[in-house]
């Protein structure tokens, strides 16, 4: 019988005899909460990155670029199996792949996000009127929606003109003032995040209160779709609101349009005339390069929030 050894690798086993290589499977369900936070820590990242090649500057400014607009090309900074590894000691990265996809079923808790409790902190109290769990389900898959649509057409048509008799061919762009027919890509792809910011609102459980002409355009026809769909296909809209709680102010669209319009917007114009007329007269005075900027008091969007698509 041979010499008992007491090290756990048996006998004559070194220190580093215990190397072996072993393939990790990691699973990760994540929210993001704080888009600007995640963008500035893969900024940081990417600029600790050591870049090789004919342009590695130019490689810096692409992927600088795309992680500052798209959510997913930050987290797959932040996540790359090699920034992992190189936080752990005693282990060395042999290669590994990152995949990140989009869960289609998430929804946000709207029951949670618009209380009807009265007591509630930001409700409206008992006997006021409130944007109610069902009606911010339906009005953010509107918006939702929309945004889709609209980058779809970008995609499909880029930057060709809408034609007054191929409107149709368009599922949003074409709807749209005929001024807008003819502009460019970059105006098409900020119209649609018009639609993504509202939405993103709602998800946050905020109010979509628009904050430029161009998301004023943008929730009346939210709000215009979400009251055609209830009217012709309203088992749908029941199968879509799931356990929502119901309520009286639920899909109460002239009271979206009294509550939701009007927070901010222009002040100057005719006295005597409602919001909606005064943002009318604001559109039509005004270049649709101009229907982005923000109303004088309304506070300014995050500018490096990037694009969807």
């Amino acid at each position: 019988m041979g010499e008992r050894s007491d090290h756990p690798q048996g006998q004559g086993a070194t220190e580093d005899s215990g190397a072996r290589e072993i393939e990790a499977t990691v699973v990760l369900g994540l929210r993001i909460t704080d888009w600007p936070a995640l963008r500035a820590a893969a900024r940081a990242a990417v600029e600790d990155l050591d870049f090789e090649g004919v342009d590695p500057a130019g490689q810096r400014r692409e992927l600088l670029r795309e992680v500052s607009e798209d959510p997913n090309a930050a987290l797959g900074v932040l996540l790359h199996p090699d920034r992992l590894v190189a936080a752990m000691p005693g282990v060395d990265a042999l290669g590994g792949t990152l995949e990140i996809s989009v869960t289609e079923d998430f929804a946000p808790d709207f029951a949670e996000l618009f209380p009807l409790d009265g007591d509630e902190e930001g409700s409206g109290g008992v006997g006021d009127w409130t944007l109610t769990p069902r009606t911010a389900c339906l009005l953010h898959a509107q918006l939702l929606g929309l945004a889709d649509a609209a980058y779809d057409d970008l995609e499909e048509h880029e930057g060709e003109p809408v034609l007054e008799s191929e409107e149709h061919e368009w599922a949003v762009l074409g709807r749209l003032p005929t001024r807008t027919w003819g502009l460019h890509r970059g105006w098409r792809r900020s119209m649609a995040r018009a639609f993504d910011d509202l939405a993103d609102d709602l998800a946050l459980g905020e109010w979509p209160l628009p904050r430029c002409p161009a998301e004023d355009i943008a929730l009346r026809m939210a709000l215009a779709d979400a009251r055609n769909l209830l009217g012709a296909q309203p088992e749908s809209v029941a199968d879509m609101m799931g356990d929502l709680p119901a309520d009286l102010y639920d899909y109460d669209w002239d009271g979206c349009l009294d509550e939701l319009f009007g927070v901010y917007g222009p002040e100057d114009g005719d006295p005597e005339a409602d919001t909606a007329s005064r943002t009318e007269e604001l559109i039509a005075a005004t270049h649709p390069e101009g229907w982005f900027l923000p109303y004088e008091d309304a506070e300014e969007r995050d500018p490096q929030r990037g694009y969807r698509r």
